[in-house]
């Protein structure tokens, strides 16, 4: 009986703290940024936007690219370049701020916030373009970039 009691207690304080980490991940997810519904279609629902369209592609101007639905910083200006396929292409992210993941039909990489899990777009091997041989083929909605020298919440960029 004391064995019944005692594990019926831990249920409860099991039950208790699974539904804690659960109101904690909901608080950290109302913590990201607004999204409007064409980012959540991208970001969220692994969308693309049309090439050419993004406010990043041709862009130029040094500073940190972060990721539009938690702030994360992804990709530094320096490792951007032109790749000419219609979207911001960078040949390396910043250390651990990237995953990547087999897309389903096993053909693409799929890379993704390593902060929050949104979807930046694919990466890509070997084509030539950089040294580095790799290129980075990210959506401009799926970023935010703040200018060298600005500060920020996390510090000086």
């Amino acid at each position: 009986m004391k064995t019944i009691a005692l594990l019926f207690i831990l249920s409860l304080s099991f039950g208790s703290y699974a539904q804690n980490e659960k109101h904690v991940k909901e608080a950290k997810k109302m913590e990201y940024n607004k999204l409007n519904e064409f980012e959540k279609y991208v970001i969220l629902e692994k969308g693309t936007e049309r090439p050419f369209t993004g406010k990043y592609t041709d862009y130029k101007e040094s500073g940190t690219y972060v990721c539009k639905q938690c702030g994360a910083a992804l990709y530094k200006s320096t490792d951007k370049f032109d790749s000419h396929c219609g979207w911001p292409s960078f040949d390396d992210e910043i250390e651990g701020a990237v995953n990547r993941t087999m897309d389903a039909d096993g053909r693409r990489t799929e890379i993704t916030c390593a902060n929050c899990g949104g979807h930046l777009g694919h990466v890509f091997f070997g084509e030539g373009f950089t040294d580095k041989n790799t290129r980075h083929c990210v959506n401009s909605v799926s970023l935010d970039f703040i200018p060298a020298n600005t500060e920020t919440k996390k510090g000086k960029q």
